[in-house]
């Protein structure tokens, strides 16, 4: 549980499970029942627990509790202790269950609250949904800490996104008189069958076919169409370092549209995430079918267009012209890409009717790991299946 501990040293594994159980269970004056004293920094880490999980009495409860009271130095001394103690996967844990069980949710608007907190993406998520009514006083803190987690999740996604859709546009764009190290084997003996001469055993090559070299020019355009309900933060969050990562590459033209009941265009601040992220309004209702619309409206070369709508589905719009427009786009010659989300939790809940129907026009709706997304997309850059992960 904890990195380290000053108590006294456990000499036998009976000693060292009675402990553990002191701590998860809490209660103090011995009313857990394990007979187990704490002392020293096990001491302090059961305080901090008890802040956060206690019942009044000192137990573990699944109670709200008040014990970090309403103070923000109170808090954020706090913050500084479980950090002390805990390593940052359980720190991370600790901040979400203190966030819904106690409302910090105002104290996150305090500077010196921010400056505290272990940023990750859902203390971003947080702090955008908190974004239009946080004091003056707070925002150039909140962006710090919103800097932080969009340049430490570029470092980790940059590179592998950029090297894998490299690959794809290359892959996509055949030439009939590549150079020797450029032929695709495969396609050119498939089209060359007729050429075989079985006195030979061989096929002569009549027409070779092979990778295209990456150009300066667009070569396909990407239109990333972003739900930014509530339920889906951590994918808008995921969404916009990808968005950015795309703009910089030169062979790829890319969009990023966020919708609620409105449609906001923030293409043009695509080469900063941190402006992307501070321009959505995390909350409200879903017009799926009015952002597709949008899109659609917005695509010029259809059989070089991937559109990737990254939803619950939800949809509060017109069910029925939702679909027409997937099927249009689709029949157009445009890769459809619906991701349920964009995050390293999985599917969140999601309208699984819409889902099937979507299915039903070749639109399979999946969630995808930031990690997968780019085979994702080098597949539909490529027009072959799409690697859906297994549920």
């Amino acid at each position: 549980m904890s990195q380290t501990h000053a108590g006294p040293a456990a000499t036998r594994p009976d000693d060292e499970r009675l402990r553990r159980w002191r701590l998860v269970l809490g209660g103090g004056q011995g009313a857990e029942g394990t007979g187990c004293e704490l002392s020293g920094t096990d001491a302090a880490m059961d305080k901090t627990l008890t802040a956060l999980y206690g019942d009044g009495s000192g137990a573990r409860s699944g109670d709200r509790s008040a014990g970090l009271g309403g103070s923000a130095p109170q808090v954020a001394r706090w913050l500084g202790d479980i950090r002390t103690y805990f390593p940052s996967s359980v720190v991370q844990v600790m901040q979400r269950d203190a966030i819904d069980r106690l409302g910090l949710s105002a104290l996150l608007l305090e500077p010196e609250m921010l400056e505290a907190v272990e940023a990750d993406v859902h203390l971003v998520g947080t702090l955008l949904s908190l974004n239009k009514a946080m004091p003056e006083t707070s925002k150039e803190t909140a962006r710090a800490v919103v800097r932080k987690v969009v340049e430490q999740l570029e470092k980790r996604l940059a590179a592998r996104t950029r090297a894998t859709l490299t690959g794809a546009l290359d892959r996509s764009a055949r030439v009939s008189r590549p150079r020797h190290q450029d032929i695709d084997w495969n396609r050119t003996i498939r089209a060359n069958l007729k050429n075989y001469l079985p006195e030979y055993g061989t096929v002569v090559p009549e027409r070779l076919i092979g990778y295209g070299r990456a150009a300066q020019s667009v070569k396909k355009d990407v239109v990333l169409c972003i739900d930014q309900s509530g339920s889906m933060a951590a994918s808008v969050v995921y969404a916009s370092v990808f968005g950015a990562v795309l703009a910089s590459m030169r062979s790829i033209s890319t969009r990023l549209v966020v919708f609620d009941t409105n449609v906001v265009d923030l293409t043009d601040d695509l080469d900063d995430p941190v402006d992307v992220l501070f321009g959505t309004q995390l909350g409200g209702g879903t017009d799926i079918n009015r952002a597709l619309a949008y899109c659609q409206s917005q695509i010029s070369r259809p059989a070089d267009t991937v559109v990737v709508l990254i939803s619950d589905l939800y949809e509060g719009g017109i069910r029925d012209e939702m679909l027409k427009r997937v099927a249009a786009m689709k029949a157009s010659g445009v890769q459809f890409v619906t991701l349920l989300a964009l995050s390293d939790e999985g599917a969140p809940a999601y309208d699984r009717e819409h889902a099937a129907a979507l299915a039903a026009l070749g639109a399979p709706a999946f969630a995808c790991t930031p990690d997968h997304f780019p085979e994702v997309m080098a597949a539909a850059i490529e027009k072959r299946p799409l690697p859906i992960p297994e549920e």
